[in-house]
């Protein structure tokens, strides 16, 4: 019986000296609107020995995946990371908005602000050990510290659209 208690013990303390390897700061969720089905989350992630994002949950979405959102001349693109996302050893990655985030898509429900949303990220180390990192995320307007004002504008009349509606 103290065998076994252990060998939980050392599992235990293995799985979480792994998570104590990769630190992920200031994550947050952008807010959504009734009907909107998608949404971003956004944080910094270090990884002390170097490792692999290669998986995001949660339970208020469908679909969780990190994507690739980057300007191809003046097309603006954006995709889900195949293979998972690379986080070199000591170096801190941001998940922001225009760069790699994580989409939360097939949405469940609104997410108000000033709620939060619990997220697992999975990560992969050199070796192809995975490990997971349970967070509870606050969904905000905007990134914390940012004022509104400080969202770039986008003039909606230069952009090429089409809603369905035809000129008289």
């Amino acid at each position: 019986m103290k065998l076994k208690a252990l060998t939980l013990i050392a599992a235990l303390a293995c799985g979480s000296l792994y998570a104590q390897t990769v630190e992920v700061k200031d994550a947050w969720v952008r807010t959504t609107v009734q009907g909107q089905k998608a949404t971003g989350a956004f944080m910094k992630i270090t990884a002390r020995d170097g490792a692999k994002l290669v998986a995001v949950t949660s339970p208020i979405a469908g679909v969780a995946e990190v994507h690739e959102m980057k300007m191809e001349g003046n097309v603006m693109k954006m995709r889900a990371v195949q293979g998972g996302l690379d986080l070199p050893a000591g170096k801190t990655v941001e998940l922001k908005s225009g760069g790699y985030h994580v989409m939360l898509m097939d949405l469940k429900t609104p997410l108000a602000k000033d709620s939060t949303v619990p997220l697992t990220l999975v990560f992969k180390d050199a070796k192809g050990v995975e490990s997971q990192v349970a967070l509870t995320v606050p969904v905000v307007m905007v990134a914390p510290g940012a004022k509104p004002t400080d969202m770039p504008a986008m003039d909606h009349g230069k952009m090429p659209m089409n809603h369905g509606m035809q000129k008289p």
